[in-house]
């Protein structure tokens, strides 16, 4: 587990592939963002502008917050204070995707000495490298002699 005093600005950290099926973007679509371009193949080729089936954008943001847990693993959880989250191209089915994360910035609290707020930014990407999300994340992370409430 990695605690405040064990990052530092510009440390990145790179996940392991996950691969996005058409079973699991329908289903997930299904549960949470019932759109017929996540939903329907033939709608999905008629639409204007994905031409195809694509993942919701809530479902790529959701792999992505599993593949952060497992590579940047911050003692006390990813307790998030905010965050931006961009989708400039469309996932597809059979996209085997990866984040990168980088450190942006480290913010001690000004009233808590024990913890400080770091900013990191995201990119989830495909096998061919292209950007299907970006993010920036504030999260709350705890010195390494903070101890629990």
């Amino acid at each position: 587990m990695l605690y405040l005093e064990d990052i530092k600005i510009g440390d990145r950290f790179f996940s392991r592939e996950y691969e996005m099926t058409l079973e699991e973007i329908k289903q997930f679509a299904h549960a949470y963002d019932p759109q017929p371009f996540h939903t329907n193949e033939k709608e999905a080729e008629e639409h204007l502008i994905f031409q195809g089936i694509a993942a919701s954008g809530w479902h790529t943001a959701a792999v992505t917050m599993r593949l952060w847990t497992e590579c940047f693993p911050i003692a006390h959880g990813l307790i998030g204070s905010e965050s931006s989250v961009r989708w400039p191209r469309p996932t597809r089915p059979g996209d085997k995707i990866h984040v990168e994360v980088e450190i942006a910035a480290i913010n001690p609290s000004r009233t808590k000495n024990d913890r400080a707020i770091v900013t990191y930014v995201t990119q989830t990407l495909n096998q061919n490298r292209d950007v299907l999300l970006i993010s920036t994340t504030k999260i709350v992370v705890f010195k390494k002699d903070t101890l629990p409430e």
